[in-house]
């Protein structure tokens, strides 16, 4: 009986020593051979190459301060949580990824918080107020969420939390949590940047000036630099041009700015103009098209109650045309629109306002999937135009944003008149459809100047003409107005782009620049992430309530009961064994 014992209990401890040897392999290879198996559907948990190939190219420390410690409600603990987990695994593809969570209201001294508060909003996050219910009532409570992000001697910030016009609040959380790590891998990709692209507003036909693009401005100068460029008929404006053979006269030309943006121009462009842009297209250049194809303007419309739109005459409407998309000489009406304050008579000698809404001034939601504008803000509008594609073979055409279904479409000439705010709309005629006011262009495009190339230029072979692109792309949106900033009344000073002082919103106009010179000049890769979908699974409020009882009582005697069947198995099978 005792040889028997000893036997037995050898071969456990050779099982044991199996195991431990195991357990050491298995982990000397772990320490070679990285892998993670993420059996989420939606794979959340799985980094994209783009995001894989930046975090192998870190070298240095890239410290993270995320301001989101504290109690919180249920959604910002979620946040909270999915932001963490996903630094974790940043970590653990590459260690220099490190970060800290900080509770900005954990001072008692209110001195100490304000002064807190104060800091980070100089460093660029801003703070939002909840109302957290507790014993005694609801509580305000001031939350900072975004985070602080260092690399070498640089510091960036970021936003976590978006906030988007008319979306339930567990929406927004859940749209906000699936644009994390883009937010991520694009701050840490602008950070470890040596050297920032080239960026161009163009100048000369009566574009927006400098006062009016100040916000986005300096919102583009963290990602690029930002030059300001008179054409003026030069044609090396927008191309260097390097003489490779002087024998044979050739030049190789490439493109000096990653990305140019004609914003919202007046007056006519040159030939020669509209030559120079088309072949730094040809070259690979990108171009962002504001183009306004008529005229209308709100300061004639509060001097005399009207006002008349008219076609713009700038000769880049065959331009377009020929690269893939139609800008219509029209104006369109959205019952989905801004409002705008309007003076209806004075109370106590003091002006009474009150605001309607200017059909004029389309507010843009778009349902569209593609990263530049999926979950994105609300984007204003002015006095916005219809377009439509062309087939153009060879070039790919996306509808980036549409008006709503409660939308028509003004010819010009026609009046503009503030009466109509004094008048029901027939809801007949706002019946649709949508109408598309961006669309992105990709492919080779050919040259406008096919077989006609200006007067003014007489050595085709010095310039290197191109009657193909090589593959590039463009935006090109009917609405001038969505990169100029509003200014303050009465102080003059530019607010930022987006934000509408009257109202008090703010809407996604800035992104949406940010977002598409981003894809042009990038491409999709880091941008890609932005279309990850994250799927919201919410409890069904109803039967949570009417079942309450039911749903407790399963939670607390579930778990107790399977434990308890478990060990009654257990006990069942060991006496049946031995009992044998």
């Amino acid at each position: 009986m005792g040889a028997r014992n000893s036997k037995t209990f050898n071969h456990y401890i050779v099982q044991l020593l199996i195991v431990i040897v195991l357990i050491i392999v298995v982990n000397i290879i772990g320490s070679y051979i990285f892998t993670r198996i993420d059996l989420t559907s939606e794979k959340r948990y799985t980094l994209s190459k783009a995001t894989r190939d930046l975090l192998e190219n870190v070298d240095d420390i890239v410290y993270f301060r995320v301001f989101l410690d504290g109690e919180f409600p249920a959604g910002f603990k979620r946040l909270k949580r999915e932001t963490k987990e996903l630094l974790d695994e940043f970590r653990a593809y590459n260690k220099n990824i490190e970060y800290e969570f900080i509770n900005p209201s954990a001072s008692d001294n209110v001195k100490e918080r304000n002064d807190t508060y104060q800091l980070l909003m100089e460093q660029g996050l801003q703070p939002t107020n909840l109302q957290v219910k507790t014993k005694s009532g609801v509580d305000q409570q001031v939350i900072f969420p975004g985070a602080l992000v260092t690399y070498r001697n640089n510091e960036l910030p970021i936003e976590l939390l978006d906030t988007q016009l008319n979306v339930p609040p567990e929406a927004a959380l859940n749209n906000s949590i699936q644009n994390l790590e883009f937010k991520f891998a694009e701050v840490i990709n602008r950070l470890s940047k040596n050297v920032k692209p080239k960026v161009a507003f163009i100048e000369g036909h009566g574009e927006l000036n400098e006062n009016e693009t100040y916000d986005i401005t300096q919102s583009l100068k963290d990602h690029y630099i930002v030059n300001r460029v008179k054409i003026d008929g030069q044609i090396n404006s927008l191309v260097n041009r390097l003489l490779v053979d002087s024998v044979a006269n050739k030049y190789e030309i490439i493109p000096s700015y990653a990305a140019i943006i004609i914003a919202r121009p007046d007056s006519l462009f040159s030939p020669k103009d509209k030559f120079i842009i088309d072949q730094y297209i040809m070259y690979g250049g990108k171009v962002l098209w504001l183009i306004d194809p008529v005229f209308a303007s709100m300061d004639s419309i509060q001097q005399q109650e009207s006002t008349v739109s008219i076609e713009k005459n700038l000769d880049l409407q065959t331009q377009l045309f020929s690269y893939g998309a139609k800008l219509n000489n029209d104006l369109i009406l959205d019952l989905n629109a801004m409002q705008i304050p309007i003076r209806t008579g004075q109370i106590g000698g003091q002006a009474q306002i009150d605001f309607f809404p200017w059909y004029y001034f389309p507010v843009i939601t778009s349902t569209a999937k593609h990263p530049i504008v999926k979950n994105l803000n609300a984007i204003k509008t002015q006095f916005v135009s219809s377009m439509d594609t062309t087939s153009v073979k060879g070039v790919k055409k996306t509808i980036l944003m549409r008006t709503s279904d409660y939308s028509r479409v003004e010819p010009v000439p026609g009046v503009i008149s503030l009466r109509m705010l004094r008048e029901e709309p027939d809801l007949i005629m706002y019946s649709g459809p949508s109408k598309p006011v961006a669309i992105l262009l990709e492919g080779r495009f050919k040259s406008d100047f096919r077989n006609r190339l200006p007067q003014s230029i007489v050595n085709s072979r010095e310039i290197g003409y191109k009657d193909r692109s090589v593959p590039t792309s463009m935006i090109v949106v009917s609405d001038g107005d969505i990169i100029r900033n509003q200014f303050h009344i009465p102080n003059g000073y530019p607010l930022p782009l987006g934000y509408d002082q009257f109202t008090g919103e703010t809407f996604g106009n800035k992104e949406f620049i940010l977002n598409a010179l981003n894809y042009l000049t990038d491409g999709p890769g880091l941008i890609s992430l932005r279309s990850r979908e994250t799927k919201l699974r919410l409890l069904d409020k109803t039967k949570v309530s009417a079942d309450r009882l039911q749903w407790q009582l399963i939670n607390l005697l579930g778990p107790v009961l399977i434990v308890l069947l478990a060990g009654i198995m257990l006990v069942w099978l060991r006496k049946r064994k031995y009992t044998r």
